[in-house]
């Protein structure tokens, strides 16, 4: 069976998912086979595996960083939530069902035999399996249903390292309060602190580690560099959303749904050396983008009804009228078409049926049963602004209740409004390009002013960056003592 090491933090988005990439990156440098895994992640930004099974996309990434084909076993459990106090419950790849989140707390240890057999299945396939938990160990309230933080260390015997982020202070009293709520057989797990996202001289630091060594009896084991590197981010929590982003030579306005999910979709964008993604949820913010994109969402007619609202609806409307190039993903395409109906309230909207911005010519009706699909083609029958698309491969991956037409094109539009159930849908190389060439020839701006360069090349190098500047935070030969049991 595999060596395992699971990485904790002391709150939410401290850093733990992109330091289990770098570690599964690491290891795969020095010659493992290694990969990631979560027992429970709560996400709406999915993906759809091989097999058409559903999964977070943060196991995605540390598989990529692994340099390993994802798979559903490395998140056993996806929890994606529809309401503030609800989600549908996605348990090895399928659709459970809709929970209330006390519902799911009372029945979340059903699931334990899945997530244990996931576990052992890629351990029996694998030299090391980086383990992630989820938001704090110390959430005294869930500690004892607990199945991704230290109850899950403990179904296989896991040594943790706990992660705390400096970047938004208070990162001593983050590592110490944790480990001092946790039980004694709990802390005996931690063999070492992290301290994340650092940036000045560790030199400043050295004081307040021996103390926090001291007080907790436990090493500290790295001090990682805050780093720049330009990869997905598991969900909403993440930096892009809230950075201001000038306009450059080509402007992309992705709108902000309150529900947004899948927004890894639009990164290929954010690529171009004079191309700038913006996320936007204000008519002030909208300004006269060169694209606006309606991005996927867990809850369409609640999204479209806040579209409606506060009057970014009209505003889209006033872009497409101007030749402004329109684009839905999923459930922004949807919302382009006539009507939306949930006769079995699968969204749980309270709404059977809704006027959509009838800017295409379909009707969504949702259903209960899900779908997820790989999907790969070519390009046919476009017209329009983008019908250089023709003749053009696309791949990518579909996943919703939803069914809008009997056979459902790759890609659906006409003039300057389009819209596709495909995620994914601007990654394969070429589609990005073609897009970007039609929105520089209606501008008269030369498309090689946009610096485009080779995306693959690029996520790789990504990587690599991210493992070095871990590798250098962390005292590696301790991290590979703690594997091999030897602390």
């Amino acid at each position: 069976m595999a060596k395992n090491i699971m990485i904790q933090g002391t709150m939410s988005n401290a850093g733990k998912s992109l330091l289990c990439a770098g570690l599964c990156r690491i290891f795969r440098q020095d010659g493992y086979r290694v990969a990631p895994f979560k027992s429970q992640n709560m996400a709406l930004n999915s993906f759809i595996t091989q097999t058409g099974g559903e999964m977070g996309r943060a196991q995605v990434v540390q598989a990529e960083a692994a340099g390993i084909v994802p798979d559903t076993r490395m998140n056993p459990i996806l929890l994606k939530p529809t309401t503030d106090v609800g989600s549908q419950v996605i348990v090895g790849g399928q659709v459970q069902g809709n929970m209330q989140a006390m519902e799911y707390y009372r029945r979340k240890q059903e699931y334990i035999p899945a997530v244990i057999e996931a576990y052992n299945s890629l351990a029996a396939e694998y030299d090391i399996i980086v383990i992630e938990g989820a938001g704090s160990p110390a959430e005294i309230n869930l500690k004892q249903k607990d199945i991704v933080n230290m109850g899950f260390a403990g179904m296989v015997d896991a040594p943790v390292l706990l992660v705390g982020d400096i970047d938004r202070g208070g990162v001593f009293a983050q590592l110490y309060g944790t480990i001092s709520l946790l039980e004694q057989e709990e802390r005996a797990r931690i063999k070492g602190t992290v301290v994340n996202k650092f940036r000045g001289d560790r030199a400043i630091l050295e004081p307040g580690l021996k103390t926090l060594e001291e007080l907790c009896g436990i090493p500290v084991v790295g001090v990682v560099p805050y780093t720049h590197v330009d990869i997905d981010d598991e969900d909403s929590l993440t930096e892009r959303f809230d950075k201001s982003t000038e306009r450059k030579l080509i402007d992309i306005a992705v709108i902000r749904l309150p529900r947004i999910s899948n927004f890894t979709d639009f990164s290929p964008f954010e690529r171009y050396g004079n191309v700038s993604l913006r996320y936007v949820d204000s008519v002030g913010d909208l300004q006269q983008p060169d694209m606006i994109i309606l991005p996927g969402t867990k809850s369409t007619i609640a999204d479209l009804k806040w579209l409606r609202q506060c009057g970014l609806e009209a505003a889209v409307y006033k872009a497409a009228d101007s030749g402004t190039l329109v684009f839905g993903v999923c459930g922004g395409y949807q919302m382009l078409g006539r009507s939306v109906s949930d006769p079995e309230q699968v969204e749980a909207a309270g709404i059977t049926q809704i006027l959509g911005m009838g800017l295409l010519d379909m009707d969504t009706i949702f259903l209960g049963e899900k779908v997820q699909t790989q999907i790969t083609g070519i390009f046919a029958g476009i017209n329009g602004m983008l019908s250089e698309l023709n003749g053009k491969s696309y791949c990518g991956y579909e996943i919703h209740m939803g069914r809008s037409e009997e056979t459902m094109p790759a890609l659906v539009g006409k003039g300057n409004v389009y819209g596709s159930y495909i995620h994914g849908i601007f990654d394969a190389p070429g589609i990005s390009d073609t897009i970007l060439k039609a929105i520089c020839s209606r501008k008269g701006i030369n498309f090689d002013a946009l610096e485009t360069f080779d995306i693959g090349e690029y996520k790789n190098r990504q990587y690599d960056l991210l493992a070095d500047a871990v590798r250098s935070g962390l005292n590696m030969e301790f991290i590979y003592r703690v594997l091999n049991r030897e602390v």
